[in-house]
């Protein structure tokens, strides 16, 4: 194999998908994704800390959006409108790889391990947009309660989003979700 490999992130990723698919999460080792890729286990190192990075991998890109649209969102906006904002940024990244976010679920849904990696990142989520929050003078509890039904609108509608049989797409979901609580909550 050459120095260098084009899309190595890629071909690893894939691979790994792939016999996450076949064997399972916990059957499948880094030097079976690497050889699936066609690729060294050292470049696989350079790219993912471990073989739960492959699915992790993106978070802090996905906070990041989140944390941005919060901070962009007009000073006239309530902590909902500004995290509304943000839940729309986010659905319209991910409808973009909607495949590939059905495969990835699968696969976390299968082993407790990653579902608790899933929490932490969404936990983590959580107290990034808070913090954001914070920072547009949203005071507590307000934008720790602001955050956490900002997570738990984008994980209501992702869930719905990737279920078998959905024809609905990601940010209409998202608006539905936000639209729904709204009612709930009488305003």
């Amino acid at each position: 194999m050459g120095r260098w490999e084009p899309e190595s992130r890629r071909r690893l990723e894939e691979a790994a998908l792939a016999l996450y698919g076949e064997r399972g999460f916990e059957n499948t080792t880094v030097a079976e994704i690497a050889e699936r890729a066609g690729l060294t286990e050292r470049t696989f190192f350079r790219h993912f800390t471990d073989k739960r990075e492959v699915l992790f991998w993106g978070a802090g890109a996905l906070q990041e959006m989140f944390v941005s649209a919060v901070a962009a969102a007009p000073e006239s906006a309530t902590p909902l409108e500004a995290v509304g904002g943000a839940l729309a940024a986010a659905g319209a990244l991910l409808q973009q790889r909607g495949d590939y976010a059905r495969q990835r679920q699968g696969i976390i849904s299968a082993c407790s391990e990653l579902q608790e990696r899933e929490l932490i990142k969404l936990a983590s989520l959580a107290a990034a947009l808070a913090g954001a929050l914070r920072q547009r003078g949203v005071k507590d509890p307000a934008a720790g309660l602001t955050a956490e039904i900002a997570v738990a609108i984008f994980k209501t509608a992702f869930d719905r989003w990737v279920a078998e049989g959905n024809q609905m797409d990601l940010p209409g979901l998202m608006r539905e979700s936000l639209e729904e609580l709204k009612v709930l909550a009488g305003g």
